[in-house]
C-alpha cells in the first residue's frame, strides 16, 4: 500500500509527462506481478499433497497476520488457524529451564522476505536474557503417512501422504505462499543465575512492503532451579546410528569429517539428559532393518587354531566422541543375541568374512562368545569404562535370554545387562536396565523393588499399537511431553526410543519408511536440525525433573495435602486416558498444578 500512494503522488505530480506515466504504469504492473508469484517459501520443501481450501480463506482479512499459537498443535499448512489468535504470550520458568514457543504467520496473499527477530527479554534490577539465549526456528514441513496398522510393510502409492509441521530451522528470511501459514518455534533459555521476577520481550516480524508486526512475551521467572541436564535423574536412552550421517552427508565412515560432523548430534542429545551411548559390537544386530544397518565398531578377526584377534579402534573412537559431548553414563553393546543370531568375522586363512549362525546356549555361541568377552572385558578395564558398560540386547526371547546370562555371568560377571523387551521375573535380578514396552503394565512394586536396588526401569514406544502416545511426524507434539509424566507417575527412571537418527532416505522431504509410521526411525534431522517432537521430548523430561525436586520438598516439609494433589494428578496420567490423541489436556491439568506448586514452594 505505501509503494502504490507513492506511485500514486507521482502520477499526479507528472501528469504531463506522457512517458514518464508510461513507466509508472509499466513499474506498477511489475510490481504487482511480483507480488502473485511467490513460488518459493526459502525452504525446500515437498508439494503439498492435499489441495489448498479456497473456502478456508475467504474470512480472513487481507493482509499478513502474526499470532501465537499452541506447542502442542501441528498447524496446517494451507489453513488458517481456527482459534482465535493471541498478541501477547505470558508464561513462567524455573530458572535453568528452556520455555518454548509457538508464533503462527499467515496470509490469503503472498509475502516476501519475512524476517523474525526476538529481542532481549528484560527484567528487574536491570536483569535481561540476552538474544543469545534465544532461538528462532521456522517450521518446516514434510511429508508423512497415517498409523494404519503399526508395524509392516508399506506402500507410498497406497496411503494417503499430507505434510506435517516438524523440522525447526535455523533462523533465517523466507516467504509465505498465497493462502499459507508457517509457524515459527522460539525456544528461551533461561540461565541458571537469573534474577526472579518477571521479563518483558519483543518479537519482530518484518516483511516486504512494511506489515511489520510487534507481539509481546511476558516470562515470570520463578525462585526455583533445575539442574543442568548432565545432572537429570532421567534415563534418557535415544539410539544412535552414525552410520547414517555418513551417508547423507556423503564422508567416508569414521574419518575425522564424519566425526566432526557426529558430535552437534551427539551435543543435542546430551543437552536433552541422554545417558546411553549405542554401540555395535558386531556386524547387523539388527539385520537389515533400517536405511543405513549397523556395521560393527569391532573387527572381529579369526587368525586360526582358535585364536581371535580384536580391533577396537573405531569402538574407542565413537565412545570417546559421545563422552566428550557429555553422554557418559552408559555403554550400551548391540548384542550378544542379535537379531538372526549371526556372528561376522574376518578369516584370516581365507582373507574373506564369514558369517556363521550360532544359537544361544549351543557350543558353537560359547566358542566364539567366551574369547571375546575376556578380551573385550581387559579393554574396557584399560580403558577405565569397565563399570559403565552394559551388553545390550532387543526384544529377544526368554530362553534366549537365560543361555545368554548364563555365559555371561560365567565369563565376566562384571558386565551389566540391559534388555528393551518383555520383563520376565527369573531374569529381573540380572538386567540392570530393563526396558519394558508401553502396552505391557509392569507393576509398580517391581518398579521400586529394582530402583532400590539401584537397577533402572524405564519404557519404549514403537510401531505397534497403541498409536498415542508415540513420537511420528503425524503424531501430536503434546504426546512427546506427555511421555515425561507418564514416566514420572508410574515410577520409571526413564524412556527409550529405538532410533534417533536412524534417517530415511530423504527425511528433510519424505518421513516416511518402507515398514514403519512416518517419523520412527529418527527424531531429529540432517544439520543438525532439531523437531517439534524432540522439543517437546525435552520439556516433558524437563517436567520429570521438576516433578521429581518438588515430591523431594514436599515429602521433607510433611506437606502432605500437596503432595496428595500432585499423586492424583499423576494418577490420571494412564495408557487408557489417552487412547485417542488427548494427551494435551491431560497435560496442561499437569503443568498447571505443577505451577501452581511451584508458586507455593519457590
Amino acid at each position: 500500500m505505501y509503494m502504490f500512494n507513492v506511485l500514486k503522488n507521482e502520477i499526479n505530480f507528472k501528469m504531463n509527462h506522457p512517458s514518464k506515466l508510461l513507466l509508472i504504469i509499466l513499474s506498477i504492473l511489475i510490481c504487482g506481478s511480483c507480488q502473485v508469484k511467490v513460488e518459493k517459501t526459502g525452504f525446500d520443501e515437498p508439494e503439498n499433497p492435499n489441495p489448498i481450501s479456497d473456502s478456508a480463506w475467504e474470512s480472513v482479512d487481507k493482509g499478513f497476520h502474526a499470532a501465537f499459537g499452541s506447542i502442542d498443535k501441528r498447524y496446517k499448512h494451507h489453513l488458517p488457524p481456527s482459534h482465535e489468535p493471541a498478541e501477547t504470550w505470558n508464561g513462567s520458568a524455573w530458572k535453568g529451564e528452556r520455555k518454548n514457543v509457538q508464533l503462527m504467520l499467515w496470509s490469503a496473499n503472498p509475502v516476501e522476505n519475512i524476517k523474525v527477530k526476538l529481542l532481549k527479554l528484560s527484567g528487574p534490577n536491570g536483569g535481561a536474557i540476552s538474544e543469545e539465549q534465544t532461538g528462532i526456528h521456522p517450521v518446516r514441513y514434510v511429508l508423512t503417512d497415517e498409523f494404519l496398522n503399526g508395524c509392516g510393510r508399506r506402500d507410498k502409492d497406497t496411503i494417503p501422504a499430507h505434510l506435517a509441521a516438524d523440522i525447526l530451522e535455523n533462523n533465517q528470511e523466507f516467504n509465505l505462499k498465497a493462502k499459507t501459514l508457517r509457524p515459527v518455534w522460539i525456544t528461551i533459555d533461561v540461565p541458571p543465575n537469573t534474577d526472579p521476577g518477571n521479563y518483558k520481550g519483543v518479537i519482530q516480524v518484518s516483511c516486504k512492503g512494511g506489515e511489520n508486526k510487534e507481539l509481546s512475551l511476558n516470562l515470570d521467572v520463578l525462585d526455583l532451579t533445575l539442574p543442568s541436564p548432565d545432572q537429570w535423574k532421567f534415563h534418557l536412552d535415544l539410539w544412535q546410528n552414525p552410520f547414517a550421517v555418513a551417508r547423507w552427508h556423503d564422508v567416508e565412515l569414521w574419518s575425522d569429517k564424519h566425526m566432526e560432523l557426529l558430535k552437534p548430534y551427539l551435543e543435542i542429545l546430551a543437552n536433552a539428559g541422554q545417558k546411553c551411548i549405542t554401540t555395535s559390537i558386531l556386524h547387523r544386530p539388527w539385520g537389515g532393518q533400517t536405511h543405513d544397518p549397523f556395521q560393527s565398531m569391532i573387527k572381529w578377526t579369526h587368525m586360526g587354531d582358535g585364536e581371535w584377534e580384536y580391533d577396537y579402534s573405531v569402538f574407542d573412537r565413537w565412545v570417546e566422541l559421545a563422552m566428550d559431548a557429555g553422554i557418559t553414563d552408559q555403554i550400551s553393546c548391540y548384542s550378544m543375541v542379535p537379531w538372526g543370531n549371526q556372528v561376522r568375522y574376518y578369516d584370516e586363512d581365507s582373507s574373506k568374512y564369514i558369517t556363521v549362525e550360532v544359537k544361544p546356549g549351543s557350543e558353537e555361541y560359547r566358542d566364539i562368545w567366551k574369547p571375546f568377552l575376556v578380551h573385550f572385558r581387559e579393554h574396557l578395564e584399560e580403558k577405565g569404562w569397565l563399570e559403565k558398560t552394559a551388553i545390550a540386547m532387543d526384544e529377544r526371547g526368554l530362553e534366549e535370554m537365560k543361555s545368554m546370562i548364563a555365559l555371561l555371568n560365567e565369563v565376566s560377571p562384571e558386565f551389566s545387562i540391559a534388555l528393551a523387551g518383555s520383563y520376565h521375573k527369573e531374569l529381573t535380578d540380572d538386567i540392570d536396565d530393563l526396558c519394558v514396552f508401553i502396552r505391557h503394565q509392569l507393576d509398580n512394586q517391581i518398579i521400586r523393588e529394582r530402583k532400590k536396588k539401584g537397577q533402572n526401569t524405564t519404557f519404549y514406544t514403537s510401531c505397534a499399537r497403541p498409536e498415542h502416545p508415540n513420537n511420528f511426524t503425524f503424531s501430536p507434539p503434546a504426546e512427546q511431553a506427555w511421555l515425561g509424566w507418564y514416566a514420572a507417575a508410574r515410577g520409571f527412571s526413564g524412556y527409550l526410543r529405538w532410533a534417533y537418527i536412524s534417517w530415511v532416505e530423504d527425511p528433510l522431504k519424505d518421513s516416511r519408511f518402507r515398514t514403519w509410521p512416518a517419523g520412527d526411525t529418527y527424531q531429529v534431522y540432517p544439520g543438525p536440525r532439531s523437531s517439534i517432537r524432540f522439543e517437546m521430548l525435552r520439556d516433558g523430561i524437563e517436567d520429570y525433573e521438576k516433578i521429581r525436586i518438588i515430591r523431594s520438598m514436599l515429602e521433607s516439609g510433611q506437606e502432605t495435602k500437596n503432595l496428595s494433589n500432585l499423586e492424583e494428578t499423576l494418577s490420571q496420567f494412564t495408557v487408557k486416558n489417552i487412547t485417542k490423541p488427548d494427551a494435551a489436556y491431560w497435560l496442561n491439568k499437569g503443568k498447571d498444578e505443577l505451577g501452581n506448586l511451584s508458586l507455593q514452594i519457590e
